[in-house]
This record gives C-alpha cells, sequence and structure tokens, in this order.
C-alpha cells in the first residue's frame, strides 16, 4: 500500500514536534518535506536523520514556504500539515484553500495528539497572541511555586535555529550555558530571566526526551510557551494570557483562540495601560468562549533604571523583536517609558537601518516607531548594533527581556525597562496555585 505523502508547513519549532510526534515511526506516512517562514535563515537546510528516525536515514529537506505549491505538485504531496502559530486564522484558511486547489488535503492536528502525557504535575502557561506577557507571567508562577518548596524545571517551546541534532536535548543552568549552546538573542531573552531566579531551563527539539529529562529533576514542569501556541506536554493547569491593548485578537488567531478554550485561567493582563472599554471587551470574550475559565486581573507595571537617560531626550526605543513583527505590536514598555518620563522624541530607526533590518521593515510595515532586536544569528546581531549605533537619538532605551549592552557595544547613552506581573485584586495566583503547594 502506498504511503500517504506528506508536507508539514512550519517555522522551526511546532513542526518538528509534530512530526516527532506524529509521524516519526508512523510506516503510513512519508513526510517528504519541510517548509518554513516567519524566522530568519532557517530553510535550505534538513532535519538530521538523527533526529528523523529509521524510516528517513536521509533526513527531511526544509524548503522556504514560498516553494510550497511547487513542492505539491513536483512531490506529488497528498496532505499539508500546518503547523506554526501567531497566524490569523484568516491566512490559515488562505493556505489551506491554496493548497486544495492545488489538490492536496489540509490539516491542522489537534491538542490530543501532540500533547504528551508527564508524569509530574505540568502548568502551562500560554497566551492569545506573541506579546501578551506570557514571560513575566511564567515568571510569576514560579515565584509562587518556588514560595511553596517546590523544585520545578521550565521547559521552553522550541527556538532551534542551529545545529538540530546537537539542540536535541538542551539544558541551561547557568548563564555560561548560553554562550556554551551559542544562543541568540531571541533564546537568551527567554531563558536569561528563569536563569537569573534559580529555574533551570530545558529547550530543544526532541520534547520527549526533553520531558523524560526534566521530570527527573523536577516536582514540578512548567511549561514556558512560545508565541501563541499550545502546550507540547497536558497541562495539570494551563494559564493563558489575553492583552487588552489588542482586544479581539483572542479569536482571530490561530491557535491564540484554542488556548483561549482550553485555558483553567486567564489572565488579563497590561490593565494599567489598556482602557476600561477594551479590559471589558476582552473579559466579555473569555466569559462568551470560556465561561469555566478562572480569570485573573493584572498589569505589568515598568521599572526604569535612569529615568535622565529618557527625560527631553530624542529617544530610540528596542523592543523584543518577535512581539513587533509577527506579533504586530506597535507600542511596548520602551514606549510607555518614553512617555511617561519626558521624553522629546521618539526617533525613527527606518532611515538607518543596517543589513538584515532592512528586509525587516520590509516584511512588517505596520513596526512602529522603535526598532525589534532581532537577533537570529551572528550577523543579524552585528546588523541591529550597527543600526542602533547609525540611529541620530541622544539615547537609547532597552526595553528587551535582557539587556543587550552584554551582547553589543552602544554607542549612546542608555537605560533599561524591565517588567514583572502584578495581580490586581482577587483571585491571585497565589490563590489559584494553591493547590500545588
Amino acid at each position: 500500500m502506498a504511503r500517504t505523502r506528506v508536507l508539514i508547513m512550519g517555522a522551526a519549532g511546532r513542526d518538528f514536534h509534530n512530526f516527532n510526534v506524529t509521524y516519526r515511526e508512523r510506516e503510513s506516512h512519508e513526510v517528504v518535506a519541510f517548509t518554513a517562514t516567519q524566522i530568519p535563515n532557517i530553510d535550505g537546510r534538513r532535519y538530521p536523520a538523527a533526529l528523523a528516525g529509521k524510516l528517513y536515514p536521509q533526513g527531511i529537506p526544509i524548503h522556504p514556504e514560498s516553494e510550497l505549491v511547487d513542492l505539491i505538485r513536483r512531490e506529488r504531496i497528498d496532505e499539508v500539515v500546518f503547523s506554526y502559530s501567531d497566524i490569523s486564522h484568516e491566512y490559515v484558511m488562505h493556505q489551506a484553500s491554496l493548497v486544495n486547489a492545488v489538490g492536496a488535503s489540509f490539516t491542522l492536528l489537534g491538542t490530543g495528539a501532540t500533547m504528551l502525557p508527564s508524569a509530574k504535575p505540568v502548568i502551562a502557561i500560554c497566551a492569545v497572541r506573541t506579546g501578551s506577557g506570557k514571560s513575566q507571567t511564567t515568571r510569576r508562577v514560579a515565584q509562587i511555586l518556588r514560595g511553596f518548596g517546590k523544585k520545578l524545571v521550565a521547559v521552553r517551546h522550541p527556538m532551534p535555529y542551529g545545529d538540530l541534532a546537537a539542540q536535541a536535548v538542551q539544558r541551561f543552568a547557568s548563564l555560561a550555558d548560553l554562550a556554551a549552546h551559542n544562543c541568540t538573542i531571541e533564546e537568551r531573552e527567554e531563558y536569561e530571566p528563569h536563569l537569573n531566579m534559580g529555574t533551570i531551563v530545558y529547550a530543544g527539539v526532541d520534547y520527549a526526551a526533553i520531558l523524560a529529562r526534566a521530570e527527573q529533576e523536577a516536582d514540578i514542569v512548567l511549561w514556558d510557551g512560545g508565541n501563541n501556541d499550545t502546550p507540547f506536554f497536558k497541562p495539570s493547569l494551563h494559564v493563558v494570557v489575553v492583552d487588552p491593548l489588542r482586544p479581539g485578537h483572542e479569536t482571530r488567531y490561530h491557535p491564540g483562540e484554542t488556548n483561549l478554550r482550553m485555558a483553567d485561567v486567564v489572565v488579563i493582563n497590561k490593565e494599567v495601560s489598556a482602557t476600561p472599554e477594551n479590559i471589558e471587551r476582552v473579559r466579555q470574550a473569555v466569559r462568551e468562549h470560556n465561561p469555566a475559565a478562572i480569570i485573573v486581573d493584572a498589569a505589568s507595571p515598568i521599572t526604569v533604571a535612569q529615568p535622565e537617560v529618557i527625560r527631553n531626550q530624542r529617544v530610540l526605543c528596542i523592543e523584543d523583536g518577535p512581539t513587533l513583527t509577527h506579533g504586530e505590536m506597535t507600542l511596548g514598555a520602551g514606549i510607555v517609558a518614553a512617555r511617561r518620563f519626558g521624553a522629546k522624541e521618539l526617533v525613527d530607526p527606518r532611515p538607518f537601518l543596517k543589513g538584515s533590518l532592512v528586509e525587516t521593515f520590509r516584511r512588517y510595515p505596520g513596526i512602529g516607531t522603535l526598532l525589534p532586536a532581532m537577533g537570529y544569528g551572528d550577523q543579524q546581531i552585528r546588523d541591529l548594533e550597527a543600526t542602533i549605533n547609525a540611529t541620530d537619538c541622544d539615547s537609547v532605551i532597552i526595553a528587551t527581556p535582557i539587556d543587550l549592552r552584554q551582547l553589543l557595544q552602544i554607542n549612546k547613552p542608555s537605560t533599561r525597562v524591565t517588567y514583572e506581573l502584578q495581580e490586581i485584586g482577587r483571585p491571585t495566583l497565589a490563590e489559584v496555585l494553591q493547590r500545588f503547594a
């Protein structure tokens, strides 16, 4: 009997996990190729044989998503599996229509097929959009659980942008491990805050193997989600963050709406920055689509290390890259700080862009008057540094989860903006988490 020929559309994360848990040992199906998008320079390589398993001794090629139609025709693809996140429902269905028009079936794998069970309690922190506040929510949950005397391990949604075989299972216990693994800015932004709190972090490609390792040294496994993707592990408690600065997005993006409908707890973040009307819109959406969910009200107040670097200055704001690109945010903590502390002007970096950042702004024209901290490789990090240093401004606001000055030489005065989750009223996250004490 002929094997079903499959192509997996992805972005170096969910796609590999879906392959590992659904297709790697499935003799009835043959995964012919992956496609890649969203992240620079992740195509043109292969999913290695060491990870692909005995059915794939040559590994599996990874092509640009722009080749999708040609691949379906040339490789006689029967089924296309959509496997990446933070994409509008409309875009997903346009891709489905395109795939169907060329003759292939279009599939979305369900959570029942892709969430791995754990022998330990799993608390998953996810969101309806990139940039909603997962990271600070995860840190707050970790702080509470540590206060209960629990030993935690955080498992981060994958960001394997280098040697996939070498990155199959990664364990980070210290900041030195970040350098040893040659982590990108994006990886450092997610791992470093955990390490600073004393939380061990796992990430990589093979999440069954990662889970087995994490279970050996944790009382509780903390799933630290990426984008607006669903958890890779079956959660004992599923916490989902929604963003009242983007009301309506909680039901317009895939698979964020799935998270919303699955959630045990919904955190409405950024309530100090959002309007009461938009907070209420989001609250009503939660009640409509998941009436059983516990709602926790919260904010992410900012702290500025040196306000004088902002006051009366022409400032360049640097914010988290994915939040500004496919997350579509036009402001963040840096913009809030600039306004609150009296910046004279927000400087647009567009006239000063260098290297790969020119393409980033071309691809995402909706980026606001700020600079995304793009750093998916050494050259892009150098392009970021060159852009900052070429920008005609008085000072720089660094509103990224890590201090970029550890990696970049910035030729202007600069200050950091940080933020942590703070619950408003009751219930608090500590009350919600009490059953894990």
